[in-house]
C-alpha cells in the first residue's frame, strides 16, 4: 500500500520578510514521514476576470492553469496566511477565487490545514474565521488544531527559521492529523 502523501502549500503574503512565508518554509522540517510539501507561489496570478474564465475557452491564463494543476495533483493543502482588515488578504482570496471556479475546481472537497502568523496577540484568528464560509461552500475539510502564531517576531531567528518549540509541536500535531485524514481518504478510494 502506498502511503506517500503530497501536499501543496501556499502563503497568503507576497512580502519578502513575511512571517507567514517563513512559517510555510519551516514546515519542510516538521513534516511527518512519507509526506512531501510543494510550495507554490500566487504572485503571478492575475486579478480574477470572468471574461478569461469562460467554459469552452482554450485555457485560463497560464499562471492560473499551473496553480490549479498543482492543487489538483496534491492530496491536501496547507494555507499559511496573514490577516488583513480582519479577513483573508486580497491576493490570497483572488487565487482561491480562480481555483474555486467551475465544476472542475481542484478545491472541491480538498482537505486543508490552515495556519497564520501575526505580530499581534490575536495571531490571525479573524482570517481563520473568514475562511470558514469559503471552506463550507467548497466542501473543503479543515483539520485541527488551528495554528495561530501570535508575537511572530519572537518565534523566528534572523535567518527566518522557526525557533519556538511550542509552535513546532502544534504544527507537528496538525500535520499528523492532516496525514491521518488523507490516508483514510486514500483507503476509501
Amino acid at each position: 500500500m502506498q502511503t506517500n502523501i503530497r501536499l501543496v502549500g501556499l502563503s497568503g503574503s507576497l512580502r519578502k520578510g513575511s512571517y507567514n512565508t517563513m512559517l510555510l518554509n519551516s514546515l519542510q522540517e516538521l513534516l511527518p514521514a512519507d509526506v512531501s510539501l510543494d510550495i507554490i507561489s500566487i504572485a503571478e496570478i492575475p486579478m480574477y476576470n470572468g471574461d478569461l474564465d469562460i467554459p469552452g475557452m482554450p485555457e485560463r491564463p497560464q499562471p492560473v492553469a499551473a496553480f490549479r494543476k498543482s492543487i489538483e495533483a496534491a492530496d491536501g493543502m496547507v494555507i499559511v496566511s496573514p490577516e488583513y482588515n480582519y479577513s483573508i488578504p486580497g491576493v490570497l482570496k483572488n487565487a482561491i477565487d480562480w481555483a474555486s471556479r467551475g465544476k472542475d475546481s481542484p478545491l472541491l472537497g480538498k482537505t486543508v490545514a490552515l495556519m497564520g502568523a501575526s505580530d499581534g496577540m490575536w495571531g490571525t484568528v479573524r482570517m481563520h474565521l473568514a475562511f470558514q464560509p469559503v471552506f463550507l461552500t467548497l466542501g473543503m475539510h479543515q483539520v485541527k488544531p488551528e495554528i495561530m502564531v501570535s508575537k511572530a517576531k519572537d518565534k523566528f531567528d534572523e535567518a527566518g527559521k522557526l525557533t519556538d518549540e511550542v509552535t513546532k509541536g502544534l504544527i507537528k500535531k496538525q500535520l499528523n492529523a492532516l496525514k491521518e485524514v488523507l490516508l483514510k481518504q486514500k483507503d476509501n478510494k
